[in-house]
């Protein structure tokens, strides 16, 4: 097997001659494929150390140290060899393995070690990050040691040992850190002789390389075709995007203790990413529910046939598991992607409620943000989570603890083009990795969810002297409507964001809402007027009654002004209905009666009444 080179490694290849310490941080607790067996031709996952040592090794290095401030000194590998040289060197005398060290005796150590010119040797400082309790504020023996830390980096030089020669190399000592802030800044700042190692995530050659080792261990693997095994490793990386390789390895532990087969690699990387292992977007029932949805759709959302097709269109898409089919790699993106743009009260809220109550059977697995609430830069950490150090960065962001909490669920992004520019850079990482890290390291999976995005862009737009202006108005056509409110939007990413990658993330997912016609409204009307009647049903136990006449009348109060929506005929029933005739029923005696008929609507000085025959 072809095993890719590890970068940190090779960058400490390159360093050895010119840098004597080095500050490591990123994917240090990962673990490392190095090919230990050359004979058989297989690969070994190992951790830090063992990879740092196999690779000292082949540079003719005798010795590695490592120590932490837990256990204290230990010798890598524990072999009696290292041992009996640790100890005629430097003086360790182990006791159950280890050695405890003040920061004192480790200076000293440091010192030996940077001088020894006999052997190569290293030595690794593992949770170098707690050596401090404060790297800002450092006691006296803290801040003597990392000044004798300095100098030592300073003063050391490549050797060339005595008796084996070989090329000058320094005997580095390595600092094993969370973050390279987690040191004093100055350390690394003032000594040339001090270089940062980041250790990266693994890419997709390494990730490949890690799942043709990890195969065997899969049920099924060894009776598989060999295509069926190609499309096992093509499966496992491209699902593990962003994934450790100490992570791989846990997908393929779990696997086993879920008896999962090899055909079943993405139920394993999902039951990984979200904890759990079922998944309702293969569910029989639910292809039966979205084939029979348009009925159920357009009983609460009216008037909006085009947006209630498309949003199928792409509900069944990701169904299918064909979101994103036309590129090479699919990934980790999220299930679906809408974006409902229109006028307000249109119905794109309730579309996304009623998207929710269709999928998941419960509008409970629906969560909203009010972009509105994110206008301000700082109110990131609220949604996204503060980074470490920072107040709350132990409670996580609000988004990234919803997607844990609810993996299979709706995400409504209310207004989204009021949220603050740097905000909206992170939905590039949500859309296109369908991951996202909060302050705390925990990641959040968006690979099941459905994302939905509302926005007003494109009814108004603004002139030269920056007067808002209708640009699409009740009575347009929808394709004018549509087009117009497209290009709106289209302008309003690529000029005024000059985020034109976001928008091609979004891709041709934008459904546009219509305006509401005289006839929808009507059938808006009656619906909220039925809801009034149950209410009254419900409370009171009576049941109304209204005349032909009188409906037309209300009606004809409530929706002339179309341009609040359903939002705007609800408001105006309220007014024109509701309050006059709680007002009424509030002055009547109602024990006993058991029907309730509104024979008449009045209006003197701006106050309506109603007049009731109550039987």
């Amino acid at each position: 097997m072809n095993v890719p080179d590890i970068r940190w490694l090779q960058d400490l290849q390159r360093l050895l001659p010119i840098r004597s310490q080095y500050v490591v941080s990123g994917s240090i607790r990962d673990s490392f494929l190095l090919p230990l067996d050359a004979a058989s031709g297989s690969a070994t996952l190992v951790p830090f150390n063992r990879a740092l040592w196999e690779f000292l090794k082949s540079q003719d290095y005798s010795l590695l140290l490592a120590f932490d401030p837990v256990d204290g000194l230990r010798v890598y590998p524990d072999e009696a060899a290292q041992r009996d040289l640790a100890a005629r060197l430097f003086d360790v005398k182990l006791a159950d393995g280890c050695q405890q060290m003040s920061l004192e005796s480790l200076s000293k150590l440091m010192k030996k070690i940077s001088a020894e010119r006999e052997v190569r040797c290293a030595l690794v400082l593992d949770f170098a990050s707690r050596i401090s309790r404060k790297p800002e504020q450092l006691s006296e023996a803290e801040h003597r040691f990392f000044v004798a830390a300095e100098k030592i980096s300073l003063n050391a030089s490549a050797i060339v040992p005595r008796q084996k020669g070989g090329p000058p190399l320094y005997n580095p000592i390595l600092w094993l850190v969370n973050r390279a802030q987690d040191l004093p800044s100055w350390f690394t700042l003032d000594s040339e002789r001090i270089a940062t190692l980041h250790i990266g995530k693994p890419d997709f050659e390494m990730r490949q390389a890690a799942a043709q080792q990890l195969a065997p261990l899969f049920a099924g693997f060894a009776d598989a075709q060999a295509d069926v095994r190609t499309q096992f490793v093509k499966a496992f990386t491209e699902g593990t995007d962003g994934m450790s390789l100490s992570a791989l390895a846990d997908i393929t532990e779990l696997a086993d203790r879920q008896k999962l087969a090899i055909s079943d690699i993405d139920d394993a990387v999902r039951c990984y990413k979200v904890g759990v292992l079922d998944n309702p977007w293969r569910k029989e029932y639910l292809r039966d529910k979205i084939r029979d949805a348009e009925n159920f759709i357009e009983d609460r959302v009216k008037g909006q046939r085009p947006a209630v097709i498309k949003t199928l269109d792409i509900l069944k898409r990701s169904v299918m598991s064909l979101t994103g089919a036309q590129t090479r790699s699919v990934g980790s993106r999220p299930r679906g992607v809408l974006f409902f743009a229109g006028p307000t009260g249109v119905g794109k809220t309730e579309l996304a409620k009623t998207l929710t109550k269709l999928v998941f059977g419960d509008e409970a697995a629906y969560s909203r943000f009010d972009m509105s609430e994110f206008a301000e830069e700082h109110t990131s950490a609220r949604l996204l989570g503060a980074q470490l150090g920072f107040v709350d960065s132990e409670a996580g962001g609000e988004l990234t603890n919803a997607v844990r909490q609810k993996p299979f669920s709706v995400v409504l992004f209310d207004e989204i083009e009021k949220a603050h520019p740097r905000i909206l850079d992170k939905f590039l990482q949500i859309l296109e990795d369908g991951r996202l890290t909060d302050g705390r390291g925990d990641t959040a999976y968006f690979s099941e969810t459905i994302l939905i995005f509302t926005s007003n862009l494109g009814i108004y737009v603004e002139d030269n002297h920056g007067q808002r202006h209708e640009n699409v108005k009740p009575g347009d056509s929808y394709e004018t409507v549509e087009f117009k409110v497209r290009a709106a939007i289209g302008n309003y990413f690529k000029f005024n964001l000059s985020r034109p990658e976001l928008l091609n993330r979004i891709g041709d997912n934008i459904v546009v809402f219509d305006f509401i016609s005289a006839e929808v409204a009507a059938k808006i009307f009656d619906g909220m007027l039925r809801n009034v009647a149950r209410r009254l049903q419900e409370e009171l136990k009576l049941q109304l009654a209204m005349p032909a006449a009188v409906r037309d009348d209300l009606l004809a109060r409530c929706i002339r002004d179309l341009s609040n929506g359903g939002r705007g005929i609800g408001n105006q029933l309220e007014s024109n209905f509701i309050n006059p005739l709680s007002r009424a029923l509030f002055e009547q005696e109602l024990t006993g009666k058991q029907r309730l008929t509104v024979t008449a609507i009045t209006e003197a000085d701006k106050v309506i009444s109603l007049s009731l025959q109550l039987a």
